[in-house]
């Protein structure tokens, strides 16, 4: 019997640590108690996925990418909805990307999952934001070392035009660039373990949006196979109760609900 442990974006911007540009509340005593069971659980776990936010500078969920209608950058944690833009209230700073962001917007709203939120610049590629947080690296890297087995590493989030909290899919695919599109084989690593654990941040988007992801491509009848850790994940400051609504979602369609301390490799 397989056991899969798919990590989400463990990264130091989301680290409630010192220069965290995005600190998530807990997120460090999260991946401090997910690298305990990692050292502690080792022997049954078959193999291991980390997912990266990763993104560029002048991103659609930066404000570098956006001015308002007096030509200044907006503060994060700005909402820019399609009204917005279409109205002038909130333009891309380069206007030859207004059609493609009007597009954008519309088909996010329209599938009703997430409302487009600016960020503070985050798991900019090539800074410290960006990488792991150092015990989850040192108890992968135990793993590796013990197992033989290389950990699999995702990418997510470099188109910056589309939002992509999922590390199955964009929000809004790009048909020109296959990287938005569904990750078929992330995905047939994931639904192909007999057990699927699952811890990361943020619960209430990136770890949200990847289980809905993966819970909708399963036969319905197979997600009693993913168990959440819930003590190694916690949602943006704000958002505690999109957190809380996934977490009951989840359990009335079938998914697990343990912590560090309660799953058992012989369950």
């Amino acid at each position: 019997m397989s056991t899969h442990l798919l990590i989400i974006d463990p990264q130091i911007d989301f680290m409630d640590l010192p220069g965290a540009s995005l600190p998530v509340r807990g997120a460090d005593a999260d991946m401090r108690r997910l690298a305990a069971f990692i050292r502690s659980n080792g022997d049954a776990i078959d193999g291991i996925t980390l997912t990266f936010d990763t993104h560029e500078l002048l991103d659609i969920g930066h404000p570098g990418f956006w001015r308002t209608s007096k030509g200044q950058v907006p503060p994060p944690f700005t909402q820019a909805s399609h009204a917005d833009v279409a109205a002038g209230g909130l333009v891309p700073a380069d206007p030859a990307h207004l059609p493609r962001v009007l597009d954008y917007l519309q088909k996010l709203e329209a599938q009703g999952r997430y409302r487009h939120m600016i960020w503070p610049v985050h798991c900019q590629i090539g800074t410290l934001g960006h990488t792991l947080h150092p015990e989850i690296l040192e108890a992968c890297n135990a793993w590796e070392a013990g197992t033989g087995r290389p950990v699999m590493r995702v990418l997510k989030g470099l188109n910056r035009f589309t939002e992509h909290y999922s590390a199955v899919r964009a929000e809004v695919v790009d048909p020109q660039d296959p990287h938005t599109a569904t990750n078929l084989g992330l995905l047939d690593v994931l639904l192909s373990a007999h057990r699927l654990l699952v811890a990361g941040e943020a619960l209430s988007h990136c770890v949200k949006a990847t289980v809905e992801d993966v819970v909708a491509a399963m036969d319905p009848r197979d997600t009693g196979k993913v168990t959440l850790l819930t003590d190694a994940m916690s949602p943006v400051p704000g958002f505690e109760a999109q957190g809380d609504a996934f977490l009951h979602a989840m359990s009335a369609a079938g998914v697990r609900l343990a912590t560090t301390l309660t799953w058992s490799g012989a369950a």
